[in-house]
């Protein structure tokens, strides 16, 4: 069950983001965020944020994402799941919910945020097509550029 919520940061987010973290990028810059690091992350944006909660039949919240509402589509800005809940696949949900929710919308487009050539936890996004990225040129299909035509290995997967 998915449920948009208000850019409202509550501690059922935070201890679900905290148990992410810690169990899947406890030496990244967001480990040891502290609850009021993310009331700041979550309601301070200069866009319309909302937070997207995702819950199991018992309501008992098993991902979260946040999420900006842009002229042309939603931009995911960041998503965590428990990480109990792996093999469920929660991330890739998601996203293919935002994809189908966008479509529903009449959106032309979904973002999936920042990608880091050579960035194991970054390299998830280029599975996703089409693809695009800003390039000095402007948006670019991921094919037709210099990353695009590199091997999967120099994507860190």
């Amino acid at each position: 069950m998915r449920r948009d919520e208000p850019a409202l940061a509550t501690m059922e987010q935070y201890e679900l983001l905290s148990q992410y973290l810690d169990s899947r990028h406890g030496d990244g810059d967001m480990a040891g965020m502290s609850f009021a690091d993310y009331v700041m992350m979550v309601e301070d944006g200069a866009q319309r944020t909302d937070v997207l909660e995702y819950r199991d039949e018992a309501g008992k919240l098993r991902a979260a994402a946040l999420l900006d509402r842009l002229r042309d589509g939603p931009s995911l800005l960041y998503s965590f799941f428990d990480p109990e809940q792996a093999t469920r696949s929660l991330g890739k949900f998601i996203i293919l919910d935002a994809v189908r929710r966008a479509r529903e919308d009449g959106f032309p487009f979904v973002y999936l945020g920042y990608w880091v050539q050579g960035s194991a936890k970054m390299a998830y996004k280029s599975n996703y097509r089409p693809l695009e990225i800003l390039t000095p040129a402007g948006w670019r299909r991921f094919e037709d550029t210099e990353f695009g035509r590199q091997t999967e290995m120099d994507f860190g997967e």
